[in-house]
């Protein structure tokens, strides 16, 4: 088997990749670049981000670094499956808002031999496990942890600080109301 062969072989069988991380540590911008990958090797991809998500673009998934792909914003995880039609690889962004349902949509893909890739904090902005992540880390064979710098003391950043006092859990910001800090950082101000 060439290796161009054993490249699209690799690619094309169904499984569950996550991307995970604090915010400011590059989960869209390495879920761009896989995705860049699968164009330049002629797979048929679609893209989804939670309805929710209007920070920077209705239409589209964006980095912090502005680079952009064209996505479907969904209401919720079932709908991936009703507008999914013959692709090898399907993106699902910011997946830390959607419901459970994301489970079963995830095994659902990766059992008919689509590669899924999905990208999402791992913590909410208390350090606690958020959304359903914890559960489709459960289920996925790849998991890549990516990380931010501490804003604090430049170690090595997992956690998302919320800058205001606001305790709703999903919030939707940028820099203004968050920044990325270390444990250490992170335990002295939430103290």
């Amino acid at each position: 088997m060439s290796l161009e062969s054993q490249i699209n072989h690799l690619t094309q069988k169904g499984s569950i990749e996550v991307i995970c991380g604090s915010m400011f540590s590059g989960k869209t911008e390495e879920l761009l670049r896989r995705l860049k990958r699968a164009q330049f090797a002629k797979l048929d991809i679609a893209v989804f981000k939670p309805k929710i998500d209007k920070r920077y673009d209705t239409q589209k998934v964006v980095s912090h670094d502005e680079n952009t792909i064209t996505a479907i914003p969904v209401e919720c995880a079932k709908n991936i499956l009703q507008l999914v039609n013959k692709v090898q690889v399907v993106a699902i962004d910011e997946a830390q808002f959607f419901d459970v349902d994301l489970i079963a949509v995830c095994n659902e893909l990766a059992n008919a031999g689509v590669r899924v890739i999905i990208a999402g904090l791992d913590m909410d902005f208390l350090g606690k496990p958020f959304g359903v992540i914890p559960q489709i880390l459960a289920i996925a064979e790849h998991i890549t942890k990516v990380h931010a710098i501490c804003v604090d003391c430049s170690a090595i950043a997992n956690h998302s600080y919320r800058k205001t006092t606001d305790t709703t859990l999903v919030k939707l910001g940028e820099k203004e109301e968050y920044k990325a800090l270390c444990r250490n950082c992170f335990s002295s101000k939430m103290k």
